[in-house]
């Protein structure tokens, strides 16, 4: 099948977003997998900026697309930022191209100014429904002959109502296609919706129209994407077959749910977070989500789930491609962060967690050398264990907030006889050993021990409530060292009191 997948044309992609928003992770996996097919082939990947719906549009929305696509790792050859000799990649700068052929169909008589005004439509749709109907558009001139339908539109105009531009769909047709995902699909022409609007009051062409005449233009030889684009297809191979033009191969990836819920990633869904920008901003890693998305929907071969970006270029294969929806597990996403985490220079994660720690107001804005090296030492005892840093904030939580108060369970822990003279003996300790050192408090540790003979939690429990106010935590040597012995000494003092 891989030999009919590629066909026998230069591999060209294209990854085309609206600026409508920030990047969410069923866009960021579409442009993920035409990223790895183009790579895998050596072709080409095209960002193309789709911006006709200009009440939808957000400023900056452009960019923030570009800057998460790039966090991620993916980059591509043509587009409104890098050239090409298929430009312009913005839409709505290609008004003038999709013009010509608009008028070309209008010429042909396949395409027609319609007069229907939104409230008729409505009214339409309304009584379709209240009739059990597939809501669809009704031809306006049916009926009439061409001078009736020439004194219709006269009169429309008359009244100054600005046309649209519809396709007209040919009757009792069959569009099918052999889908990389799906297989052969067919749909017939009448169960599209009747005529459709390919150019807008505003002058402004619709998706189906204006990706149709990129795609063409740009040779873009295969299109993926979500399947929720499968209802567009046939109205876009309807406009191919009114150019004779040849479509692109289609593959329409199965669409993702929520493991929590079982249903549909959706943007509504509030029990998950839905955008990279969040995950970014939480710490998570982009090898990591870049692992983790392309595994949404997509298996490689062999048991592995961890992949550098260039095995994932080396092994894609998009007859591996779900033919099941895809799960977005969260706590499966938290454990590849962790993997990548646990292996990631030191350096970077301490500059995560400083990042999140400022936002939280832990550390202040601008902090010096001194406290940059502390928080680093600092991450550096939870790295092991994080799934993303912004974590720090409350796993550290005691080297960033006011002791916290004991609890029954604490007391509990203390109350025993052994205790009071472990607590005694480290305390008096502390006051003395010099340098304040992870090493130094280890020694003092076990002299302790042997000094009063407590031994595993009977040791160790009573000591860290007495220092840090809580009963877990990460390594109690390098935390004492890191939270400093004035504030060891406080705590102890104050827990002392309470025996």
């Amino acid at each position: 099948m891989e030999a009919e997948i590629l066909a026998d044309r230069p591999i060209r992609v294209r990854y085309a977003p609206s600026p409508t928003g920030h990047l969410h992770i069923g866009n960021a996996r579409t442009a993920l997998f035409n990223y790895l097919f183009a790579r895998h082939n050596n072709g080409t990947l095209v960002l193309r900026i789709e911006d006709t719906d200009t009440k939808r549009n957000v400023a900056d929305g452009e960019q923030s697309q570009k800057d998460n696509l790039h966090w991620l790792g993916i980059d591509w050859d043509e587009g409104p930022d890098k050239g090409g000799d298929f430009g312009p990649y913005r839409q709505s700068e290609r008004k003038d191209i999709y013009q010509k052929y608009i008028q070309q169909l209008l010429d042909e008589g396949k395409a027609y100014e319609s007069y229907k005004t939104e409230d008729e439509l409505e009214a339409e749709r309304e009584l379709q429904k209240a009739n059990h109907e597939m809501p669809h558009y009704v031809y306006e001139y049916e009926g009439m002959s061409e001078d009736e339908k020439a004194a219709a539109i006269a009169a429309a105009k008359a009244k100054g109502l600005e046309p649209v531009i519809r396709f007209h769909i040919p009757a009792d047709h069959n569009y099918t296609w052999n889908d990389i995902v799906k297989g052969d699909i067919s749909i017939d022409s009448d169960s599209i919706g009747g005529d459709f609007v390919i150019q807008k009051r505003d002058g402004m062409p619709t998706y189906n129209f204006a990706v149709v005449i990129d795609d063409h233009l740009m040779e873009i030889s295969h299109v993926l994407r979500g399947d929720d684009h499968i209802a567009n297809t046939p109205k876009q191979m309807a406009i191919y077959e009114a150019f004779g033009w040849e479509h692109p191969v289609f593959g329409h990836m199965t669409l993702i749910i929520n493991t929590e819920t079982g249903k549909k990633l959706s943007k509504r869904d509030e029990t998950i977070l839905q955008f990279i920008e969040q995950y970014k901003e939480l710490g998570y890693l982009p090898q990591a989500m870049f692992n983790f998305i392309t595994l949404l929907g997509w298996s490689p071969k062999g048991e592995s789930e961890i992949f550098t970006k260039k095995q994932f270029i080396k092994q894609f294969d998009p007859e591996r491609l779900s033919k099941s929806p895809a799960k977005f597990d969260q706590k499966k996403l938290e454990w590849v962060n962790n993997q990548y985490v646990k292996n990631s220079d030191e350096n970077e994660i301490a500059g995560l967690a400083l990042n999140n720690l400022i936002k939280a107001g832990k550390v202040e804005a601008d902090p010096d050398l001194k406290t940059i090296e502390w928080v680093r030492q600092v991450t550096n005892l939870y790295k092991q264990q994080m799934s993303y840093t912004a974590q720090i904030v409350d796993d550290a939580a005691l080297f960033f907030s006011e002791p916290a108060e004991l609890t029954d369970e604490d007391m509990q822990e203390i109350a025993d006889d052994q205790a009071k003279p472990v607590i005694d003996a480290f305390y008096k300790k502390m006051q003395t050993i010099t340098p304040f050192s992870a090493l130094n408090i280890k020694n003092a540790t076990n002299e302790v021990r042997d000094e009063t003979g407590a031994k595993g939690r009977k040791l160790y429990m009573p000591i860290r409530i007495a220092t840090t106010r809580v009963m877990h935590g990460p390594q109690l040597p390098e935390t004492l060292e890191l939270i400093g012995r004035k504030t060891v000494l406080a705590n102890m003092e104050y827990v002392m009191s309470k025996l």
